[in-house]
């Protein structure tokens, strides 16, 4: 008998969150509301800092936010990695900036600081690291670098929940905003959503205003008081960026697994570095001893043995796709995406070593609903590939 196709990722999704959702459902308040605030300070409550939560409906929408609140604007500069989703570049042209792209480390594939250091210029007002598939960051070099010149640091932790630097969980480093997001397929999720945190207060009372129309109360304090409160004002031209309670309430219960998932990420992640480790395959970096890797993404690249045979990346993801196991790219990199490479005029030999790996990289299934079994149909598959 064929065995179903197994794919790429696959959210986890329990008995708990779907009487969470019901129990939403019942009580009458639908979008952002009690269970929204509630979400926010448990995430504010597990990152185990002083620290300001803002729930939005995506992590677009949080970096959107973050930038607006720290004043970019026309004219100004943000510097990002090449090797990301296009979302981290364009909240910089929704405020007229420009992004300007930089290279990627060889082994983590995250922002490579003396590429970052080479991009600033008069104009450049934030940095915006992304921590690639699970793995942080060189923080504090970048940090060190970003108040050297002045400029603020915005994380794009989508991939890095529960990630540490140097000890530290991403979310409480000394960034000024960071923002994780919870789609389908991230380490834990509410189907669509994100989540703000910063420590200035300052901040946070911008992204909270912005974040609904720019009006000067929310919507729940506003309805749920018992004394007529039909008054606010509108005090900027802000957005419609709020989370609605019903994904609020899967979140809730997906933070309280995340230690769970994380615990069969690992597993699942170190199994596969244990089975091929003796393929033609560049396996991804591990985190420094002490810190911790979310395995988000398991991207394996093809050694210079494999690529010198005439092995092809796409020519593999077929194979695989063949024996019925599904694949990714993380990511087409920006500087060949027509709108960034036409308006800049990016060429593939300006980043060499993003554009190796792009040219090499594959995402082969990690989820916590894998089982063994079909982690070891992953494993067959390339070494029937690859062998």
């Amino acid at each position: 008998m064929t065995k179903p196709f197994l794919p790429f990722a696959m959210p986890d999704i329990g008995a708990h969150e779907q009487e969470a959702v019901c129990k939403a459902l019942s009580s009458g308040w639908l979008t952002t509301g009690p269970v929204t605030k509630r979400f926010e300070c448990d995430f504010a409550a597990f990152l185990g800092e002083e620290i300001e939560t803002i729930a939005v409906n995506s992590a677009t929408s949080g970096l959107h936010l973050a930038l607006e609140a720290l004043g970019v604007g026309v004219g100004d500069e943000v510097i990002v990695p090449s090797l990301t989703f296009t979302a981290t570049a364009e909240v910089a042209r929704y405020l007229g900036a420009d992004p300007v792209f930089v290279e990627v480390m060889r082994d983590s594939l995250t922002m490579d600081p003396d590429s970052v250091r080479r991009a600033i210029s008069p104009r450049t007002k934030a940095i915006i690291p992304v921590h690639y598939g699970g793995i942080s960051c060189d923080m504090p070099r970048l940090l060190e670098l970003a108040r050297e010149v002045g400029v603020a640091v915005v994380e794009d932790a989508a991939h890095a929940l529960p990630t540490t630097c140097k000890g530290k969980l991403i979310g409480t480093l000394d960034s000024d905003i960071t923002v994780f997001s919870f789609y389908a397929n991230k380490t834990m999720t509410t189907g669509e959503g994100g989540m703000i945190v910063t420590r200035s207060k300052e901040l946070a009372k911008r992204m909270k205003i912005m974040r609904l129309h720019g009006i000067d109360r929310d919507a729940f304090e506003r309805f749920r008081s018992e004394r007529p409160s039909w008054y606010y004002e509108v005090v900027a031209p802000g957005f419609k960026y709020n989370l609605t309670d019903l994904a609020s309430a899967i979140g809730i219960e997906q933070l309280k697994r995340l230690p769970e998932f994380l615990e069969r990420r690992t597993v699942l992640a170190q199994r596969y570095h244990e089975e091929l480790a003796h393929l033609p395959l560049v396996l991804p970096a591990q985190s420094p001893t002490g810190d911790t890797h979310a395995w988000h993404l398991y991207v394996v690249r093809l050694s210079d043995e494999a690529i010198a045979n005439a092995v092809e990346r796409d020519w593999v993801i077929r194979e695989l796709a063949d024996k019925g196991i599904g694949t990714s790219v993380h990511y087409v990199p920006l500087h060949r995406q027509p709108y960034w490479r036409d308006r800049y005029g990016l060429l593939p030999g300006d980043f060499p070593v993003t554009e190796a790996a792009y040219q090499s990289m594959f995402s082969i299934p990690i989820y916590t609903r894998m089982t063994q079994d079909d982690q070891q149909r992953v494993i067959e598959a390339l070494h029937a590939v690859l062998s």
